[in-house]
């Protein structure tokens, strides 16, 4: 304005800016890399390899899967485990007491630092954690937790974020790893608003096959290790068992001389891990031909037939077409391609590949592109004893048709050389 309203002085008016302090006082880089806070070993390697060698002292995990996958049972005796050497709080927002020891009676678990604690509310939990002050906290589940100050059922978005938010906050103020068990939609993802992925810090998928017993337990996000890991279990009548051999658990010897069946050594991070790919084509009896894809992503699949019809002339546009990947795995991995490419040449020739193991990332002009892991790719199929592969030759021209060809495949196309070899 320029002047008092009230006794119409110039210049009697200024801004003042107040802001109160706020007592935050930065420190060093290497001050905070010298209080560095020592991991928690969980004590079940194929845990401890995911997480990066084990919890970070004020972390929170979230663990999401499919009802029944095992979730409650791996984090309880994952819990137990830490229980032999520090405090852990079990907090069951689902299940009653009575239940989670019967759970523990099963699995034989019985640790004198274990706590366990039947509550919903986030408040009354956070009290808990403030008194009893453990080393580890598991909420099972953060759907069913609610806080009294926000309006609406547990497993809303706003109960979420509210929830997670306090849990999120006094496991940083007291430096306690926090593991919340979260539900997933029909569509595979964790339910509830996205914002719970980010404030998390570190967010780990479990699925599997529940007729087979396999388990895979993989990093979506870890700030404090790679992504790129993974551990692999069998669910046993003792609970959740480490597979110390995966490629022996999930090959079956006596469907690899069947046509459509191929061998992926599939890389995750570090760890190669040997997965059987199967195709099925059969005739088509509807106007629009099914396709049904298991384990892999959909669209790639789609892409690989494209290819296949366009560049080594297999008539599949009227043919079911069903690919899937045997065990409940799910297959990221860009080589891929080349066994999916072969699997469907195999089923639809009604041809065995003999238990061959392929590799190699098809691109749409129906390349396949030379692997930065071949190396590994080639050292695990050796130990499993897998005697022929086929993938792309290093420094010659790769394509579609000469991997046909490698595999002794028939393709309408002429066949020239590639540079796909088969190593025998």
């Amino acid at each position: 304005m320029g002047f008092c309203p009230q006794c119409r002085t110039e210049g009697a008016v200024r801004e003042v800016s107040c802001v109160p302090p706020s007592g935050a006082v930065p420190v060093r880089l290497g001050e905070a890399l010298a209080s560095e806070a020592q991991r928690i070993p969980v004590g079940l390697g194929e845990v401890d390899r995911v997480l990066g060698g084990g919890l970070v002292p004020g972390s929170v995990v979230l663990v999401g899967g499919e009802p029944g996958v095992g979730k409650s049972t791996l984090l309880l005796q994952a819990a137990a485990s830490v229980a032999a050497r520090v405090d852990v709080l079990v907090v069951t927002a689902e299940e009653s007491l009575p239940q989670v020891a019967l759970r523990a009676r099963r699995l034989g678990i019985d640790a004198e630092r274990l706590l366990v604690l039947a509550e919903t509310e986030v408040e009354a939990i956070v009290a808990v954690i403030e008194v009893h002050r453990p080393a580890v906290v598991v909420i099972d589940s953060i759907q069913t937790v609610s806080a009294n100050t926000v309006a609406g059922g547990a497993g809303g978005p706003a109960q979420l974020r509210e929830a997670t938010d306090r849990l999120v906050a006094v496991s940083k103020r007291l430096g306690v790893a926090t593991l919340l068990v979260g539900h997933v939609t029909k569509d595979g993802l964790l339910a509830g608003p996205k914002q719970l992925e980010h404030v998390v810090d570190v967010v780990l998928s479990f699925d599997g096959d529940a007729e087979l017993g396999v388990r895979l337990l993989r990093s979506l996000k870890n700030r404090h290790g790679s992504t790129h890991q993974i551990g692999l279990f069998e669910m046993t009548e003792g609970g959740l068992v480490e597979v110390a051999d995966p490629g022996s658990l999930l090959i079956d010897e006596r469907t690899l001389p069947a046509a459509g069946t191929v061998l992926f050594p599939a890389v995750h991070g570090r760890r190669p891990l040997l997965v059987e790919i199967q195709a099925l084509v059969a005739r088509s009896t509807t106007p629009q031909p099914r396709r049904s894809v298991k384990g892999l992503e959909a669209a790639r699949v789609h892409q690989i037939l494209a290819v296949l019809e366009r560049h080594a002339g297999l008539a599949l546009h009227q043919h079911d077409v069903y690919v899937s990947v045997v065990g409940g795995i799910q297959v990221r991995d860009p080589a891929a391609d080349l066994p999916v490419a072969l699997a469907v040449a195999s089923s639809l020739a009604e041809a065995s590949l003999g238990g061959a193991a392929a590799w190699g990332e098809v691109d749409l002009t129906g390349r396949v592109r030379s692997d930065p892991h071949a190396d590994r790719r080639l050292a695990e199929v050796a130990r499993l004893g897998v005697s022929t592969t086929i993938h792309a030759g290093e420094g010659d021209l790769d394509g579609i048709t000469g991997g046909l060809a490698a595999a002794g495949l028939h393709s309408p196309h002429q066949s020239r050389n590639w540079g796909v070899s088969a190593v025998v």
